[in-house]
């Protein structure tokens, strides 16, 4: 074969697969599909309206607490909880206006949902935690960092829209979702049926939520995330939310350490902005998956909960090297 057809149909192979060698997905059963959430799952009203959250793993251990992104929910971290929950607290929660989580009647800020989970801790007894965010809820963390930095005492970063605000694109996308918000919403819901009967359009609803090579995670896997991804009543205003509130001047506030997860085939927020918090980050350090979209917990869930395992046992200080990622 020419040199030139041999590279083509290697490039091709990548575009479906990340090799034979990769840890991309989860390997064998997964732990969540034997766990009763129902045990776990609870319910609590905060600043008046009531919030849906899981609370699982020993009482009296160090705590974390997981931050889903927008459209997402608490399942995003159902590769995770299990394995943390047997050392750690872990508190996932519905933000507001997302999951089985309603719409508040206060205005959804980024500062509103960290001021929430605060609140959430708080109530839990949980002085200081770990927190965990993706793509919005690593928004809302670092937004914790900074105005709750004595709750915070360590924070990881998953593909965090920090910066989305400064994309060009993104106030004519806030506006394309203003005049489509019922109307794809409803598609989502109608389509649904349909997704989870037919593999491609599975992986097509997947894929659009930034998910690289979603026909190789989990049929289960697969399922739950298109039924919880729902767009609900709160993805406009938080989306407009993220517009409206840029944090870049007050990142250097965020003191404790900080790690920071991104794919290189994020395609919803791009990894130069892993290299551009690293340097405004004053105790932060990146790593970097190879053939990875935007929620790395779940495309790569053995190399996640490796990593974020050694950086929370780790202890005070500065966020300790680790062996590189490299697929």
């Amino acid at each position: 074969m020419p040199p030139s057809l041999s590279s083509s149909a290697d490039a091709a192979r990548r575009l479906l697969s990340p090799g034979r060698d990769s840890d991309y997905g989860a390997r064998g059963r997964s732990p969540w599909l034997d766990v009763d959430w129902s045990q776990h799952l609870h319910r609590m009203e905060i600043r008046g309206s009531e919030v849906e959250y899981v609370d699982m793993g020993p009482r009296d251990a160090d705590a974390i607490v997981w931050i889903h992104g927008l459209g997402a929910c608490w399942q995003t971290w159902l590769e995770n909880l299990p394995q943390f929950a047997e050392t750690h607290r872990c508190v996932a929660l519905d933000l507001p206006g997302f999951g089985r989580s309603p719409l508040p009647d206060y205005e959804i800020t980024m500062e509103a949902y960290a001021g929430v989970v605060d609140e959430l801790c708080d109530r839990l007894g949980i002085e200081r935690a770990a927190v965990v965010g993706n793509s919005m809820g690593g928004f809302v963390g670092a937004t914790m960092a900074i105005h709750f930095d004595t709750r915070v005492d360590r924070l990881v970063l998953v593909s965090a829209a920090i910066f989305w605000q400064e994309y060009r694109r993104a106030k004519p996308l806030v506006t394309l979702a203003r005049t489509t918000d019922a109307t794809l919403g409803r598609a989502i819901v109608h389509g649904q049926p349909m997704m989870l009967k037919r593999p491609r359009l599975r992986a097509l609803g997947l894929a659009f939520g930034g998910i690289r090579y979603p026909h190789l995670l989990p049929r289960e896997l697969q399922a739950e995330l298109l039924l919880t991804a729902r767009r609900t009543r709160g993805f406009l205003p938080a989306l407009e939310a993220l517009a409206d509130y840029p944090l870049r001047e007050e990142l250097a506030k965020v003191a404790c350490p900080t790690l920071i997860v991104w794919g290189t085939d994020d395609t919803l927020v791009s990894v130069r902005h892993a290299h551009e918090l690293e340097t405004l980050l004053p105790n932060a350090r990146k790593e970097i998956f190879e053939a990875t979209g935007h929620v790395a917990m779940l495309e790569r869930p053995e190399r996640f909960n490796r990593l974020v395992g050694e950086f929370l046992s780790a202890g005070a200080g500065a966020a300790e090297p680790a062996e590189a990622t490299a697929a």
